[in-house]
C-alpha cells in the first residue's frame, strides 16, 4: 500500500513520526525516572500517573523499535513480512498493541477515581490501587494475547506492524472503543455534576455559607450547602486538572486511532471482495508502465487520506511530549539540579575526621571547642578534701598536666594527679541546657547537716530534742 497506493512523500513522513515517537519516548524516561529518584515533594508521583506514562512508553517503542531496527519490509515481490517471520515485526506490534490497551485502560482509571472523589466524595484507597493494578495491566495482557492468537500482526504500511483485518474487530477494535466510550461518559458526567454545583452556588446567596469552610470528604453530600459542594469541587479541579487534561488527550487519540484503522480495513476489505472498484486504477497503472504517480488520484478512493494517516502517526507519537508537559513539574529540574550538585560537590566527598584531628577547623574557630590549654591559678576552684569536711585543699586544674600540689599542712607531702589531662564537667545546678518544667513554688531550705552544726530544733538529753521524738504524744 506505501509503495503503490501513496506518494513517496509518505515514507518521509512516517520517519518524522518515529522520531516524534523517540522524543516522546525519553519524556515518558524522563518521568519515571524522577518518579523512581526524586523524593516525593518534588515530584508528586502518584500510581495513576506512573502507570499511565508506562503505558505510554510502551506505545511509543512500536514505532521507536523499527526505527532503530530498520526491517526487511517485504517476504517476497507481493507478501510483506508478517509475525512469524520477523521478529522485528513481532516486537513492534506487540508493544503498539499493548501500548494502546493499557493506555485506554489507565485513562479509564483515573476518570473513574476522579468521578469517585468529586461526585460521590470517595478516598479512593489502597483497595482501588490493587483494583487498578489487576485491572490496568490484566485486562491489556489478555487483549494482546487474544490479538496475537486470533488476528497477527503484519507490516500493513510503514515499517511499523501492525494487526490484521481477520478477527481484529472482536478481539481489539471493539473492546478498545468500548472501554474508551465509557471513559467518555464518565468524564462528561463529571463535568455535568461540576457545571451543577457551580450553577447551584450561583444561586445560593444564604449568609450561613458565605464563610463556611471547605468540608471534609466524609460529610454527606445531602447536608453540604452549594457553595460548599462548590469549594470541594473546585479544589479537586484544581489539583486534578492535569490529570483530566491527559484523559481528555489520550482517549481522543485512541478514538481516533481506532476509527481511522477500522476504515482502512474495511476499505481494503472491500476492494478485496470487489475487484472491480479498483479497475479504473489498474488500468492507469497499465497505461503508464507501472508509474504510479499519474495514477494517485484513482488510488486515493481505495485507501485512507494521507493527511489523515499523518495526523494519526504524529498524535500517537506526541502522547510522551503530552505528559511531560502536563505531569512534569519544573521542581523535577531543581530536584534533578540539586541532586547532581550534591553528588559532585567537594563539601559531600570530605572524609570525616575526629576534632581534636582538624587542626586547621580549629585555627578557623575555636568557639565552639573545649579549652584544652593552661588555665590562670586565678580562677582555680578550691575542691573540699574528702579526709575532712571542714579543711579546703586548694588543688591545680588538671589540665595542667601530672603535677603535685603541696598540702597546706607543710608536711611537703605531694598528691599526684591521677586524671591526667581529663577534664571533668559539672554541670552548675542552675542549667538551662535542657528543657525543664517550670515549678509552682519552690521553697527554700536550710539543712544544718550541710554545715556540719547540730539543728537548733532537735534536742536530745543535753538539751536538745530528739529528732525520732518529734511526733510524741
Amino acid at each position: 500500500m506505501t509503495a503503490w497506493a501513496y506518494p513517496d512523500s509518505f515514507d518521509t513522513m512516517g520517519l518524522a513520526a518515529q522520531w516524534v515517537s523517540v522524543v516522546g519516548l525519553a519524556c515518558c524516561f524522563f518521568l519515571l525516572v524522577s518518579w523512581a529518584v526524586l523524593p516525593v515533594e518534588k515530584t508528586f508521583r502518584h500510581y495513576l500517573s506512573i502507570c499511565l506514562t508506562t503505558a505510554v512508553a510502551l506505545m511509543s517503542l512500536g514505532f521507536v523499535v523499527p526505527l532503530a531496527a530498520q526491517p526487511e519490509e517485504c517476504f517476497d515481490t507481493i507478501t510483506p513480512h508478517s509475525m512469524q517471520s520477523n521478529s522485528v515485526c513481532a516486537a513492534s506490534g506487540t508493544f503498539l498493541i499493548l501500548g494502546g490497551w493499557a493506555g485506554v485502560l489507565w485513562v479509564f482509571l483515573r476518570a473513574v477515581s476522579l468521578h469517585l472523589q468529586i461526585c460521590w466524595q470517595v478516598v479512593v484507597g489502597r483497595n482501588f490501587m490493587w483494583f487498578s493494578q489487576a485491572v490496568g495491566w490484566g485486562i491489556p495482557i489478555l487483549g494482546v494475547s487474544m490479538a496475537i492468537v486470533f488476528s497477527g500482526f503484519s507490516f500493513r504500511f510503514g515499517s511499523t506492524c501492525h494487526i490484521n483485518h481477520k478477527n481484529s474487530l472482536a478481539d481489539l477494535w471493539i473492546p478498545l472503543l468500548v472501554f474508551a466510550g465509557m471513559t467518555i461518559i464518565i468524564q462528561f458526567a463529571t463535568f455535568g455534576y461540576c457545571i451543577k454545583v457551580y450553577l447551584a452556588s450561583l444561586a445560593d446567596n444564604t449568609a450561613s455559607t458565605e464563610n463556611s469552610g471547605l468540608p471534609s470528604y466524609t460529610n454527606s453530600i445531602r447536608t453540604m450547602t452549594p457553595k460548599q459542594a462548590y469549594r470541594r469541587v473546585r479544589r479537586v479541579i484544581e489539583l486534578q486538572w492535569r490529570g483530566i487534561a491527559i484523559v481528555l488527550i489520550i482517549i481522543t487519540d485512541v478514538i481516533f486511532f481506532s476509527v481511522v484503522f477500522v476504515f482502512q480495513d474495511n476499505t481494503v476489505e472491500t476492494v478485496r471482495m470487489h475487484p472491480e472498484n479498483a479497475l479504473g486504477w489498474v488500468r492507469c497503472l497499465m497505461a503508464n508502465g507501472g508509474d504510479k504517480v499519474p495514477c494517485l488520484p484513482q488510488a486515493d478512493q481505495l485507501v485512507v487520506n494521507i493527511r489523515t494517516v499523518g495526523a494519526v502517526l504524529f498524535l500517537l507519537g506526541m502522547n510522551g511530549i503530552w505528559l511531560a508537559l502536563l505531569l512534569g513539574r519544573w521542581a523535577m529540574v531543581t530536584g534533578w539540579r540539586d541532586l547532581l550538585v550534591g553528588l559532585f560537590s567537594d563539601r559531600n566527598k570530605r572524609e570525616f575526621v575526629s576534632v581534636d584531628a582538624r587542626l586547621d577547623d580549629l585555627k578557623k574557630d575555636t568557639r565552639s571547642y573545649e579549652m584544652l590549654g593552661p588555665v590562670d591559678d586565678s580562677v582555680t576552684p578550691s575542691v573540699v578534701s574528702p579526709v575532712s569536711p571542714t579543711a579546703k585543699l586548694p588543688m591545680r586544674s588538671p589540665s595542667l598536666g601530672n603535677d603535685f600540689d603541696n598540702t597546706p599542712n607543710g608536711d611537703g607531702r605531694r598528691t599526684p594527679d591521677y586524671f591526667g589531662n581529663t577534664a571533668r564537667y559539672h554541670a552548675p545546678v542552675r542549667s538551662f541546657s535542657s528543657p525543664r518544667p517550670p515549678k509552682t513554688s519552690q521553697t527554700v531550705t536550710w539543712d544544718a547537716r550541710n554545715t556540719y552544726a547540730k539543728s537548733p530544733t532537735a534536742r536530745d538529753e543535753d538539751g536538745y530534742t530528739n529528732p525520732l521524738g518529734m511526733n510524741r504524744i
